[in-house]
This record gives C-alpha cells, structure tokens and sequence, in this order.
C-alpha cells in the first residue's frame, strides 16, 4: 500500500533515513535526530511524499516537481519491491525525474539504472553538505 505521508510519519521517515546514514560508513552524520526530524516536516510540507508499508512506513520517497529529493527504506524493506513500487508511483505522475546519488553507492545507481535513469552529471562533492562525489541521473518518459 502507498499512500500520502502525514505530519505523524515525520518521525518514522525522519528514523529511517537517520539509520541509513548511521549504517553507511561512508556517509558522514552531519546532522542531529532533531535536524533530521525538521528535513522530514519540510519535505511533507514542500514536497510530494509518499510512504509504504503498514501500520508503520518502512519507506519513502519525496518529490519536488521532476527533481527526486529522497528515496530511503528500511532495512526489513529493502529488495522486496517497495523502492520500485515508490519509484513507480513518482514515474506515474511525471514526464521526467531528476535525481542525484553519491557515486559511493552503487547499490542505488545501479537500482536506479535497471529503472531507466542515465548518469548525465559528475560532481567532486564541493557542492553537497557531505562534500561526497555524487552524480545527476535522469528518467524521461519515451515518447509512444
């Protein structure tokens, strides 16, 4: 099931993306629980987020016009469908989606080429708050 994430999931998605960055080790934790509960409010508040799983969210996606802010699981949903059911609910209702992911993590590029994105962009990091290399990948809808 997906639905709209509410106000009252903010803190269920603001725990799974805070044990994301936990468990990479590659990722700095820059941020504190309440920092990352904040980013959540936001995203609800600004973006298109949708959540899977019952009763509690297991995952997430935010989407802010045809730029992907976030996809994140947890670790019990990860490999069971509910990125791509997630990613294709955001395809549904666009014509394009753009997104960037940090080159140190292959498992999400490699996700998001088997689902039709193209690398279009290289970056050293400068630009990011984790100062990690990263990479812009695009979706578009083929034209029929």
């Amino acid at each position: 099931m997906i639905r709209r994430a509410t106000m009252d999931d903010a803190p269920v998605l603001a725990a799974i993306l805070r044990d994301w960055v936990v468990e990479t080790g590659w990722m700095p934790v820059l941020h504190t629980p309440e920092d990352d509960l904040g980013f959540l409010r936001h995203l609800i508040t600004t973006c298109d987020v949708m959540v899977t799983g019952e009763p509690d969210p297991t995952g997430f996606i935010a989407v802010d016009g045809e730029d992907m802010r976030c996809l994140c699981l947890a670790p019990q949903a990860r490999g069971m469908g509910q990125g791509r059911a997630l990613l294709d609910r955001a395809k549904a209702r666009a014509d394009r989606l753009s997104l960037w992911a940090f080159q140190a993590n292959p498992r999400a590029v490699d996700f998001y080429r088997r689902e039709g994105f193209a690398e279009v962009e290289w970056t050293d990091g400068q630009g990011n708050d984790e100062r990690l290399p990263d990479l812009r990948m695009v979706w578009e809808r083929a034209l029929t």
